[in-house]
């Protein structure tokens, strides 16, 4: 049985394992969750048929990625970020608001979010980068002048829309160019670059009314009002539901309901209160209706995926594709932490989707490719491993299977 499933599925079987777990969860917790969406639209069916759909297109988007080579992959990131920047000047411009942001464009009547195909070309894009100076030292300020433009630029378009995305996306980029070993003055001053940047805006925000400033900087308005909310929160202010805090409350109330085995799928109260139970705010009724040891469980799966990229880097020949797979590992984890944490009530309210479980066709669609492209670095590694093997002529009862290589990327 394992042998036909990894025939079937190239690529490392722990990751295909927690990829279909996690659609499970998606569906059990969107059945539930999209309640309030179901009691609105004319098919109470149509939320989950959609939301069903875009996983399965999804799935088979990320079967057939994972056998692309990741030369090509490669490849295609410069158009696709090129085309990210336009989008995102126009989703600034001309996009769909939702929760006082500009960040949806509709093709052909479906909603497209422009920033997700923006972190993927990026995170590519970087690594691409990243190769190139560790393939050609002399070349480092180069290539780092390179990484500064182009990841500025495109996590500045990002910020204006959405603030959340723009930080864990340049958390990513930093993280990948600290492992790719740059000079500690670089990263200091990368780091002291945003810190001074993140004061002005700050101070900015503070000094000139919302009204004189242009649109595109609403988004940080709205961003320093939760801020210093969430620190000037009292114990009182706690235990009080108001328009401000009714998201947070809810999903509180939700974790507590929940204890430690949860009241069962479909069972869960909040989701009625929720606005965003769905998306923002599903990690709330997953923990609501699965307890404490599904919310932890469903971690786990994350941190798996971490920490599988993380080994799966380690044996790549190359530093593209280890720099690939350890940026888009960190991107998916790094959203599903926040995610958790705003659901718990420990964090801001971000917007944030839990990745593949939230509703959310683009989200949705890019964090399978993410996962495709991953997949398809492990199978063209075990690839290289076989014909390595097959190069030394062994015995007919000597070769092994391709689920049994064993070298490094199966001793992991």
């Amino acid at each position: 049985m394992g042998n036909k499933f990894s025939k079937l599925l190239k690529g490392d079987t722990t990751i295909w394992i927690v990829f279909i777990t996690l659609c499970l969860f998606s569906v059990i917790e969107l059945y539930s969750a999209s309640s309030t969406l179901a009691f609105k639209a004319a098919n109470h069916t149509a939320p989950m048929l959609q939301h069903v759909t875009f996983l399965a297109f999804g799935a088979l988007l990320a079967y057939f990625v994972h056998l692309i080579p990741y030369k090509y992959i490669r490849m295609l990131a410069y158009p696709g970020l090129i085309l990210s920047f336009f989008l995102l000047i126009y989703v600034l411009l001309r996009g769909e608001s939702a929760n006082e942001a500009n960040r949806w464009i509709r093709v052909f009547g479906i909603q497209f979010q422009p920033s997700e195909v923006a972190k993927l070309s990026l995170v590519i894009v970087i690594a691409d980068f990243v190769s190139r100076i560790r393939a050609n030292p002399s070349q480092e300020k180069k290539y780092f002048i390179w990484i500064l433009g182009v990841a500025g630029l495109i996590i500045g378009l990002i910020l204006l829309e959405n603030f959340s995305t723009a930080a864990i996306l340049g958390l990513v980029v930093f993280s990948m160019m600290f492992m790719s070993q740059l000079s500690w003055k670089k990263l200091a001053g990368i780091l002291g670059f945003i810190v001074v940047v993140l004061l002005v805006g700050y101070i900015l925000v503070k000094t000139i009314p919302k009204e004189k400033m242009p649109g595109a900087f609403d988004r940080a308005y709205t961003w320093v009002a939760r801020i210093e909310r969430s620190a000037n929160e009292t114990d009182e202010s706690k235990y009080e539901i108001n328009d401000e805090n009714l998201q947070v409350q809810h999903g509180r109330i939700a974790v507590a309901r929940g204890g430690f085995f949860g009241v069962f799928p479909g069972n869960s109260v909040e989701r009625d209160y929720l606005p965003h139970a769905y998306d923002d705010f599903i990690y709330a009724i997953l923990v609501e209706e699965m307890g404490l040891a599904g919310g932890i469980f469903v971690m786990f799966l994350y941190l798996v995926l971490l920490f599988r990229t993380g080994q799966i880097a380690t044996v790549c020949k190359s530093t593209f594709p280890a720099m690939l797979v350890t940026g888009l590992g960190l991107l998916i984890t790094l959203q599903a932490t926040v995610n958790m944490f705003v659901g718990s009530g420990f964090g801001l309210v971000t917007g944030q989707p839990l990745p593949l479980i939230s509703r959310g066709g683009t989200s949705i669609l890019v964090t399978c490719i993410y996962f495709g492209i991953i997949l398809g670095v492990i199978r063209e590694i075990k690839s290289e491993n076989e014909k390595i093997y097959r190069k030394k002529e062994p015995e007919v009862d000597d070769i092994p299977q391709n689920d049994e290589i064993v070298m490094e990327i199966n001793e992991i």
